[in-house]
């Protein structure tokens, strides 16, 4: 075996080629995923710009003692994308921004709060990889770093609901509850805080599961429909029905939840608590005239146990339930006291682009484009390079992305193809003839592709106005401009 595996290296070698091949878990993005992306991120920068954030960018490596804290391990280590680099250090690429923002407020002092703050960036995570799961993927995130008051988790909110909308989705809802109010539930039903987590892990199961299945993995176990055996928590009946209690609330369809929640645990000092930080929400929410069909008390929702201290959020596409969150988040108060003895509360959301823009094509929320560029100048009489030039810097002065022709062709229908096949909408033709005239002519690439779908005849085909027109060199912005107007 080892003798094949060298003699395939010995092959290499001799051949001196590189198989052209990514790395497992990694992947290219070809041009039209790309144009799409940034066109993403310039659609989230316009939308939280406008509520006043403030981009930040911080180190792809951290170190291992910044990502994992001071009592990590070797082992902690390899599963991250860890190593020792130079001067002995241990350190990672980093798997989320949350750790960073912590670790550069804590060693900001002077920084002025609140402190607005998002970042898009690529993160990386040892993750098996599997179809949609890669190990590196972007992610953009925003927080608002350095207040407790309620007014800043509904403004989280407004901002994912106004993202939302400016992005054409037109079908969600934001589902928010609060930590605080489910981790009084397990003292309500009496159970040892070792066993609190997993009971939180079960409930969070109520929407994908059913209440009957949640309740019988409370209790001895269930099968799912696979045939596999779940184990259960094996809780006490009397604990079952006191939780049993709280998920019939939140599976009901009442007009104020919380004030059933409240019946049920408001004695419970921190869920009181939760309850009325969320009602704090609602009434912000409304004064900020977010839609209330948009946003949603779900008293159900956990996330990041351990993590998070407060709200929570989650995003649902009501066309898409199976995408799970698009977009979630809540407050983590105690992460930035991991760097300082300050105590700075937190709250903020994210999303990864790439399943959003998953969502967005799969809901025909978004345009694909293979070219940045919205026209072409051809290149017939390569004689007049100069004059093509002076063509396409007249366009691109004018603020329209332009394309010179740089192939070796001079054939006009192979020029066209190239457009088409790259997809550029329009083409600026000039030959011999359209130079001594001091006319151009401007063809519409789209309506052509349309329009020969209805035309047999190529001469019918090229004499249709919609498709190419000839005029005064002195008009072509104006007709170009008017094209565009058309996309």
């Amino acid at each position: 075996m080892a003798e094949k595996k060298k003699e395939k290296k010995d092959k290499k070698n001799k051949s001196g080629k590189v198989k052209p091949q990514v790395l497992k878990g990694f992947r290219d993005y070809p041009p039209e995923q790309e144009i799409a992306r940034q066109t993403l991120i310039d659609k989230t920068r316009i939308v939280v710009e406008k509520y006043g954030f403030l981009p930040i960018q911080t180190p792809s490596l951290e170190s291992a003692e910044t990502l994992l804290g001071g009592d990590y391990t070797e082992d902690n280590l390899k599963e991250l994308f860890g190593f020792t680099g130079p001067d002995e250090v241990d350190m990672s690429l980093r798997y989320e921004f949350t750790v960073s923002l912590a670790r550069y407020v804590a060693g900001q002092p002077q920084l002025t709060l609140p402190f607005r703050r998002y970042q898009y960036g690529n993160v990386w995570r040892v993750d098996k990889p599997g179809p949609g799961r890669y190990r590196e993927f972007g992610q953009f995130d925003f927080d608002i770093v350095g207040t407790y008051s309620m007014l800043a988790d509904a403004e989280i909110i407004a901002v994912m609901v106004n993202l939302l909308d400016y992005l054409g989705i037109k079908n969600f809802i934001v589902r928010y509850s609060n930590r605080k109010l489910i981790n009084g539930l397990t003292a309500y039903a009496g159970i040892a805080p070792d066993k609190a987590t997993d009971v939180f892990r079960v409930i969070d199961k109520l929407e994908k599961q059913g209440k009957e299945a949640v309740i019988a993995e409370l209790g001895p176990g269930r099968t799912d429909i696979s045939g596999d055996k779940i184990p259960g928590l094996n809780l006490e009946d009397s604990q079952i029905k006191l939780l049993t209690d709280f998920l019939n609330i939140a599976e009901s369809e009442s007009d104020d939840v919380l004030a059933e929640v409240e019946k049920l645990l408001g004695h419970i000092e921190v869920s009181k608590e939760g309850i009325d930080e969320l009602r704090q929400i609602q009434a912000y929410l409304s004064s900020m005239n977010v839609a209330a069909y948009k946003t949603t008390v779900d008293v159900t929702i956990v996330r990041g146990l351990g993590y998070y201290t407060g709200p929570v959020f989650e995003t649902t596409l009501k066309d898409m339930p199976d995408i799970g969150s698009v977009m979630s988040g809540g407050r983590y108060d105690n992460m930035i006291n991991r760097f300082s003895n300050r105590n700075v509360p937190a709250v903020g959301t994210s999303f990864g682009p790439d399943r959003m823009l998953a969502a967005l094509i799969a809901l025909d929320a978004v345009k694909m484009k293979s070219a940045t560029a919205d026209v072409i100048v051809t290149t017939m009489d390569k004689d007049r390079l100069g004059d093509y030039l002076v063509i396409v810097d007249k366009i691109r002065r004018a603020g329209i992305n332009a394309e010179l022709y740089m192939g070796e062709t001079k054939n006009i229908n192979k020029q066209l193809k190239y457009a088409d096949r790259v997809g550029i909408p329009i083409a600026v033709i000039a030959g011999s003839d359209e130079f001594a005239n001091g006319t151009i002519t401007i063809k519409d690439l789209r309506a052509g592709q349309e329009k020969s779908k209805e035309v047999a005849d190529r001469k019918d085909w090229l004499k249709a106005e919609d498709v190419q027109v000839t005029i005064r060199q002195d008009d072509l912005l104006d007709q170009i401009k008017n094209l565009l107007k058309k996309s």
